[in-house]
């Protein structure tokens, strides 16, 4: 039997060509794991605000591998040493770096699993699909987890410049059509550096680096947090969290196989640890099955569930008021009262309907990792203690506003 040809090329609209350098990764991207991400949206519900906002986990997840394979080269010219196995791990470990993600993006965390995060749920596909390759991805395991010797490598899959952060800015920014988040990517890899195994910026790509980071911080005020993409996640979570209720009152919904498993049992970590069939369980799960079920339960006889669901698929989504102060308890009382006086609410549902929240936006974290300037005379500075500009320090401060939510009319 002839041997495939596993060096296949995709055609992005972002990079151009995007090549495959390792059979494994070829492998993986076959693996039905990881073509669930072409059922599971990059941007959740942003779509509502910025109708070209379709693309899915799948397009970020190649392209986050492409910018891995460009800066393993750059990295390797400017005379680090990254062997073969390491460049293999590493663009397997960013590869996969999202394959935990559920539907709606984050809506699952908060809603029909318990206090389990996407990154976790990564981990345990990888280590499945580590069992089933035999060993394959011990090395990209290690770099996932930051038990490598190797720091660096370990940045470049998570850190503030990561490869996964500058692709789905960009990639983002392209689909949304919001031009704030584009970024120049060719020029960061071109400037990315190692000193004393910490990944860095040479010192003349120190523009590049505060475009990058002014185009974050102006990306999650238009796309990530805008108050109407903000609304519909947290209707998508209101209506698993009154499915979810439902559910164990031993109501009778519609809903696919592997969406019953999880609304009509308490899963945590723990239980994902204890039986390997939830994992493929939660294999099954994608955008689809949130979607077709909120279809049906738009006719179910539970009125909340039942105005949920209308009010997200005719896409008449909460009115959300985004302010620097919390509002008052008497403010929300009085929103409260009206709201449940005309849709007839009893107490304990208009919670669903009215509440608050907040948010915050921190374009630039110096607590969490650096990101380090090589200087000339090869000083590593912050970007922060570097930069000529004052926004890098205004934008290194969070910022935090809250919101209040209620139904339109």
């Amino acid at each position: 039997m002839p041997k495939l040809n596993k060096k296949k090329i995709f055609n992005d609209p972002i990079y151009g060509f995007i090549t495959i350098n390792h059979d494994i990764i070829f492998d993986l991207i076959e693996h039905p794991y990881f073509q669930r991400l072409r059922r599971i949206k990059q941007l959740g519900l942003t779509h509502l605000v910025y109708p070209g906002a379709l693309h899915t986990r799948f397009h970020h997840a190649l392209g986050t591998m492409h910018l891995m394979q460009l800066a393993i080269e750059v990295i390797r010219s400017k005379g680090h040493k990254i062997t073969d196995e390491e460049a293999e791990g590493v663009s397997i470990a960013i590869l996969l770096h999202d394959i935990g993600h559920g539907p709606f993006s984050h809506a699952l965390e908060h809603s029909i699993v318990n206090g389990i995060s996407h990154e976790e749920i990564s981990t345990l596909f990888m280590d499945e699909l580590n069992k089933e390759f035999n060993g394959r991805l011990d090395l990209a395991l290690k770099i996932f987890r930051n038990k490598y010797k190797k720091k660096f490598l370990y940045q470049l899959v998570s850190s503030q410049l990561d490869m996964d952060r500058m692709d789905y800015l960009k990639r983002d920014s392209f689909y949304s059509g919001v031009s704030e988040g584009v970024i120049n990517t060719d020029r960061i890899i071109t400037m990315l550096n190692v000193k004393d195994d910490e990944l860095a910026i040479d010192e003349k790509g120190i523009y590049s680096i505060e475009k990058f980071i002014i185009a974050r911080r102006l990306m999650y005020w238009q796309v990530y947090l805008h108050k109407t993409a903000l609304s519909a996640e947290r209707l998508s979570v209101k209506i698993l969290k009154r499915a979810k209720e439902l559910a164990l009152e031993g109501v009778e919904l519609f809903c696919t196989p592997a969406l019953h498993e999880f609304l009509y049992h308490q899963h945590d970590l723990k239980a994902f640890r204890k039986n390997p069939e939830l994992l493929k369980i939660f294999a099954e799960l994608d955008d689809i099955d949130i979607m077709a079920s909120m279809k049906i339960w738009k006719n179910h006889p539970d009125r909340t569930l039942s105005m949920l669901c209308d009010m997200m698929l005719n896409r008449k989504l909460y009115k959300i008021k985004l302010q620097s102060k919390k509002s008052t308890k008497a403010e929300i009382d009085d929103i409260a009262g009206k709201i449940r006086k005309k849709y007839k609410l009893a107490d304990d549902q208009v919670g669903y309907f009215v509440f608050q929240d907040s948010i915050i936006n921190n374009a630039y974290n110096p607590k969490m990792d650096k990101i380090n300037i090589l200087m000339k005379d090869g000083k590593m500075m912050d970007i922060k203690e570097a930069a000529d500009t004052l926004n890098i320090s205004a934008l290194s401060t969070p910022v935090k506003k809250w919101f209040l939510c209620f139904p339109k009319h």
